[in-house]
């Protein structure tokens, strides 16, 4: 059961509306802790939030993009005057992908926004308040794409590898305060942001994680961090760290294009 008195009595979620952020959420609610979610959706993110207002504990909804220069003072509204004891930053799916020479560098500049400015601000801002706690966690999550360039997905696969290292750097800053700070990575998910980029989740032999059991597994590891790799994928991760990149990366680039059907 997770600790309500480290993590809780708040926590909040930025992209708590659906797939593992929703699963999260009821986690969380399940445990006694209290929500503040925030999600660019409202329809799912109320749904999320009535969900867990159900099992007794007090749900604030942001429903803002987090792009948007002013969502950061709304969180702060919505979160001040409460004691957050965990942060979770489940934003930044694969929002745009495209042959970096020929695509939209505004689109490209978004995702960095998305993966690597908002995480950044978020993680400071709770960080900080977390520290002076003496207590409580932060979880990113991260994605299998962080360990390996991939075609029209480069920016979106170095965003999440600069997440990873940047969540070990916070984690040894934040040890010695009490503070868990972990990386969930992530593979292949069955969520609505997957099936929203077309992969093909009906291919035989792939390890498909539910969110659920990716939601339970991450928070059952918060003190595990710096880095805990979920839903079995821990050898993908290992073979994709290696060498020679050229071959590892090539290689993993035709089992994507099988994926996608291209």
């Amino acid at each position: 059961m997770l600790d309500s008195e480290v993590y809780g009595p708040w926590a909040v979620v930025a992209g708590g509306s659906e797939g593992v952020g929703s699963a999260l959420a009821d986690e969380l609610a399940g445990a006694g802790i209290n929500l503040v979610l925030i999600a660019r959706k409202p329809g799912p993110l109320e749904e999320t939030a009535d969900r867990a207002r159900a099992r007794g504990v007090e749900v604030r909804t942001v429903a803002a993009d987090l792009l948007d220069p002013g969502t950061f003072e709304a969180i702060r509204e919505a979160s001040d005057d409460v004691e957050v004891g965990l942060f979770i930053f489940n934003a930044g799916a694969s929002s745009y992908g495209a042959e970096f020479v020929e695509g939209d560098l505004a689109r490209f500049h978004e995702v960095v926004g998305l993966n690597v400015d908002s995480l950044l601000l978020l993680s400071q801002h709770f960080g900080a308040r977390l520290k002076k706690r003496g207590k409580g966690g932060i979880m990113l999550l991260g994605s299998l794409a962080g360990y390996v360039g991939q075609e029209t997905l480069s920016v979106y696969a170095a965003s999440k590898a600069f997440s990873r290292i940047f969540a070990e750097g916070l984690w040894l800053e934040l040890k010695p305060y009490g503070v868990h700070v972990l990386t969930l990575v992530l593979g292949i998910t069955r969520t609505p942001a997957m099936e929203r980029v077309g992969l093909r989740l009906d291919l035989p032999g792939l390890n498909i994680a539910e969110p659920e059991d990716i939601a339970r597994e991450g928070l059952e590891h918060l003190a595990d961090g710096p880095v805990w790799v979920a839903g079995g994928n821990l050898q993908i991760a290992r073979a994709h760290s290696g060498m020679s990149r050229a071959q590892i990366v090539e290689g993993h680039a035709d089992g994507v294009r099988r994926l996608i059907g291209s």
